[in-house]
């Protein structure tokens, strides 16, 4: 028997919206078309039933967020196979589940730890530019779990960057950091979930060299209209 204390038997990660089959296999090949086995989901009072089969039957019990998107293997029962699969996942299914058979002598628990991640893309913004520095702003928004966001330059070099900005809202975060470059070429906001082994970037091209003052004068007509335009609506 398996201590629900205790780590989980196994760790899956998936992002969020995709399909993701939960393990579960006695091991041995013994055919439990006749057993009882029972999913759930720890962390509430009583645990929510994720899926139950019971001689040839299944869904009894189940919990209504799950219902219409578990499903289970029925070619795999004759191996000793009860895994799962949960479709079209989401934040809220984090944490750990239980696959148990009661009625076994003795009694067979193993224990899953589900982790769904949001890995949305960066975006780039060059926020002002003159003659010689630009000031780049890299947003990413509902992140899961919280990633580390970074500029690099085409080298890979990290780049001194503000202090992010990170503002959290429920099970996702929203992150805002800029950084001042100084030389024409490609520059990268990275972010990185380190839990989910998941990194992606966005690039962006600066350029200098212009010393007519058109990036500085651009920058101040954008500002001029704007102006105008907040002083015309009020």
């Amino acid at each position: 028997m398996f201590c629900l204390s205790g780590p989980p038997d196994s760790r899956v990660i998936v992002m969020e919206d995709d399909d993701v089959i939960l393990p579960c296999s006695l091991g041995t090949n013994q055919n439990i078309e006749k057993e009882l086995f029972v999913w759930k989901k720890e962390g509430t009072v009583p645990l929510k039933v994720v899926f139950m089969f019971d001689d040839g039957t299944y869904s009894r019990g189940q919990d209504e967020e799950f219902k219409g998107r578990v499903s289970h293997f029925p070619e795999q029962l004759k191996h000793g196979n009860a895994s799962i699969r949960m479709n079209k996942t989401t934040l809220e299914d984090n944490g750990n589940y239980t696959c148990s058979f009661p009625e076994m002598k003795p009694t067979k628990i193993f224990r899953i730890e589900l982790v769904v991640g949001a890995a949305p893309k960066p975006s780039v913004t060059n926020l002002y530019q003159t003659n010689d520095w630009a000031l780049l702003q890299c947003d990413v928004e509902g992140a899961s779990p919280k990633p580390t966001v970074e500029w690099w330059d085409s080298t890979n070099k990290t780049l001194t960057s503000d202090e992010p900005q990170v503002t959290p809202k429920g099970d996702r975060f929203y992150i805002t950091v800029k950084t001042t470059v100084k030389k024409t070429g490609f520059y990268r906001c990275v972010a990185t979930q380190k839990e989910i082994w998941h990194q992606i970037h966005k690039e962006i091209y600066a350029h200098f060299g212009d010393r007519s003052g058109t990036g500085m004068m651009r920058a101040t007509i954008v500002s001029v209209i704007f102006g105008i335009i907040g002083i015309v609506v009020v």
